[in-house]
């Protein structure tokens, strides 16, 4: 049996009218897909210029911590050496008009406090003279950047007439790094 060229023609119409619309399918995916890519490189490239802004703020903060930290670590001595502490203290006393009934560095212990290790020595420092030499010693000892690293955690005190004698608790630290 042999097909009329009636029906070739229209098979070949019809296959044309499959590949046609094949490619127009195919076409208006791709359409869309790059429609969507435009719209999201449009919204990606608004973004950027808050986001460099926002890297930029957030570097600056960083150099900001960094160099605060640092300033920090030289605030703090590497450790605390009782020698040194000794002297200052006892330089101090004299200075002060006092008497220094004992003094005794115990072992610096380790604190931590975030992901910073530093060290600690808890000091009683008994004295005893004039109310007013006794409180010019709290302030040197706060004042004075020897111990820009020591913090005076309490005082007690007791007067009689014209002498006072208090024990002043205080604590150094030292960073460890």
């Amino acid at each position: 049996m042999r097909l009329s060229k009636k029906v070739w023609l229209i098979a070949g119409i019809g296959v044309f009218a499959v590949v046609l619309g094949y490619l127009f399918m195919t076409y208006s995916q791709l359409v869309t897909e790059q429609r969507q890519l435009e719209g999201r490189l449009t919204a990606a490239q608004n973004r950027l210029p808050g986001l460099t802004a926002e890297k930029e703020s957030l570097e600056s903060q960083r150099i900001s911590a960094t160099s605060a930290l640092a300033s920090a670590q030289i605030s703090f001595p590497q450790a605390v050496e009782s020698i040194e502490y000794g002297e200052h203290i006892f330089e101090i006393v004299k200075k002060c008009n006092l008497t220094l009934s004992s003094l005794s560095f115990p072992r610096p212990s380790d604190r931590k406090e975030g992901s910073v290790t530093y060290s600690a020595v808890s000091l009683a420092l008994p004295v005893s003279g004039k109310v007013a030499d006794i409180f010019e010693f709290i302030r040197v000892i706060r004042t004075d950047e020897r111990f820009a690293s020591t913090e005076v955690k309490q005082i007690s005190m007791s007067i009689e007439g014209e002498t006072a004698s208090a024990t002043i608790n205080v604590d150094i630290y030292g960073y460890r790094g």
